[in-house]
């Protein structure tokens, strides 16, 4: 039923209350990538608001973590057709984020498991992290 085909596969464990944040962030990523929510709240039809959701697709059991999810329902042939695969937290700022100039980053470094850089102002990250303003990426 496609009329595209998407490249990347995005990931967000997700609850109600982090409905503003996720909706901010899958408008930050283009059609190039599929969006599946892990509902860890059991709440799914709350999301319908929201015209992406439609496209979404949608997982729920009740008080499970990203890597319970990950592990159940991320199997070998389901992700198979994606180049990439993210699993996103849902409290990752995206301000200034760029699904596609990050997967051009991505790609361009051979990175195999990578995340964003976080403001570096932060008070809740790890030092590695942090955004670096005198690279492109760090390893």
């Amino acid at each position: 039923d496609l009329k595209t085909k998407p490249k990347y596969l995005v990931t967000f464990t997700v609850g109600l209350d982090m409905k503003e944040n996720i909706d901010k962030a899958v408008k930050k990523f283009s059609d190039n990538f599929t969006i599946l929510l892990f509902h860890y709240d059991g709440k799914t039809t709350e999301w319908d608001q929201f015209e992406w959701s439609k496209r979404a697709i949608h997982v729920s059991a009740r008080k499970q973590t990203k890597w319970w999810y990950a592990k159940r329902f991320l199997h070998p042939d389901i992700v198979a057709p994606y180049d990439y695969i993210f699993i996103w937290d849902e409290d990752l700022g995206v301000d200034n984020f760029d699904s596609e100039k990050y997967v051009d980053l991505v790609k361009k470094h051979g990175l195999e498991i990578s995340q964003p850089g976080v403001d570096s102002n932060s008070p809740f990250t790890w030092k590695m992290t942090r955004k670096r303003h005198d690279s492109e990426v760090h390893k």
